[in-house]
């Protein structure tokens, strides 16, 4: 049976150029089989934007040297969602996720064990049909310039969601 990976703080970060989006097929855990932007969990003692440049870097980067790298100023928080996610035993667990665009960077992704077939789609023609399942509610609006706090319900190995996602624009996000 596939384990179903729990993780309580997280971070995604979109890389964004020219009414383009860079999305990668993600081959394991959270949101695996899906296309997502890069990103990964918050070790103890990191800011978000901490973790996200570091995954940026270690999603993205096959040899040494050869991933994407951003500075913390380059990166644009657009969202945090608290995905509840129902495990298949009925366990439940909150995944709270800041979600990051990238307008400036240097290097290339690259596949990686965790992040293949990086490919860039046009932002206002998303595949949502390859996404994970809420994408499609919350990402268009946060794409559009509007700062979001959400929560979103997902199903076992966040294949279905558990009703509509709930949306709240805000005008900053609070403090870490």
């Amino acid at each position: 049976m596939e384990e179903e990976k729990v993780l309580y703080n997280a971070t995604v970060c979109y890389l964004i150029k020219e009414g383009k989006i860079l999305l990668a097929l993600k081959t394991c855990k959270i949101g695996k089989g899906f296309l997502n932007g890069y990103g990964g969990g918050v070790e103890a003692g990191e800011k978000s934007i901490e973790t996200a440049v570091r995954e940026l870097k270690e999603e993205t980067d096959r040899d040494e040297n050869k991933g994407v790298v951003a500075l913390p100023e380059d990166l644009e928080k657009i969202a945090i969602i608290d995905f509840h996610n129902t495990k298949s035993d009925g366990e439940t667990f909150i995944c709270q996720v800041h979600f990051y665009l990238v307008k400036r960077w240097e290097g290339e992704a690259n596949d990686t064990d965790e992040m293949i077939n990086p490919a860039w789609y046009d932002i206002n023609n998303l595949p949502f049909d390859k996404m994970m399942v809420t994408d499609r509610e919350w990402l268009p609006l946060a794409l559009s310039g509007k700062k979001i706090i959400a929560k979103a319900k997902f199903g076992s190995f966040q294949k279905t969601s558990l009703g509509k996602v709930e949306i709240e624009e805000v005008s900053s996000f609070p403090e870490e």
